[in-house]
C-alpha cells in the first residue's frame, strides 16, 4: 500500500469511523449488517480515493452517502429478502402427531357423511388396497358399480372436506 493510501485511510479511521458506525447503526437494527456496511464503505474509500484533498465535512458526507447506498443495495438484493435470522438452528422436521390426529378426525367425519355403500368402496380401495375387481368379488357387486361408487364417493368426500376448509377447490 502506498504511503498516500495509508495516510488517507488513517484520516478516515481517525476522523470518520465512529460517526460512520453510528450513522449506519441508526439506519439498521442489525449490528452485523451495520459492520458489514462500514467495512464495504471503507473498502470503497480505499479503492476510490476521490475525496482526498476535500474538506472533512465533504469526506464525511461522501462516506455517509456511500454507506447509505450500500445499505439500500443490500436491501434490494434477493439475498437479503430471502434471508431470516433464527436464534437456534431448527431441528430436522418430524411428523406432527397432532396434525395427523386432526387430519384423521376430519377424514373420519367426512367418511361418515357418505352412504354405507360408498364408504365401503372407499375403505376397500384406499385402506385395504384392493383393486376394483377384488372389491367387486368382496362386496358381490359388478366392477362397473365399484368404479361408479368410488367416483361419486370421492366427489362427496371432496365436498365434505371443502366445507371444512381442508381441501382446495383446484
Amino acid at each position: 500500500m502506498a504511503d498516500g493510501q495509508a495516510d488517507w485511510l488513517s484520516v478516515i479511521r481517525d476522523n470518520h469511523l465512529r460517526p460512520l458506525r453510528r450513522f449506519v447503526r441508526r439506519l439498521t437494527a442489525d449490528a452485523f449488517l451495520a459492520d458489514e456496511v462500514v467495512q464495504l464503505t471503507l473498502l470503497r474509500a480505499w479503492e476510490h480515493p476521490v475525496m482526498r484533498g476535500h474538506s472533512e465535512l465533504e469526506i464525511r458526507a461522501w462516506l455517509f452517502v456511500v454507506a447509505r447506498n450500500i445499505l439500500v443495495d443490500s436491501f434490494r438484493s434477493g439475498f437479503r429478502r430471502h434471508e431470516f435470522d433464527v436464534d437456534e438452528v431448527p431441528d430436522t422436521p418430524s411428523d406432527d402427531e397432532v396434525e395427523q390426529l386432526l387430519t384423521s378426525w376430519l377424514l373420519t367425519d367426512a367418511l361418515n357423511e357418505l352412504s354405507p355403500e360408498h364408504r365401503d368402496v372407499v375403505l376397500h380401495f384406499y385402506f385395504r388396497g384392493e383393486t376394483a375387481a377384488e372389491i367387486s368379488r368382496s362386496l358381490s357387486i359388478p366392477e362397473g358399480t365399484v368404479k361408479s361408487r368410488l367416483h361419486y364417493a370421492l366427489r362427496s368426500l371432496k365436498s365434505a372436506l371443502l366445507a371444512r376448509d381442508v381441501a382446495s377447490s383446484g
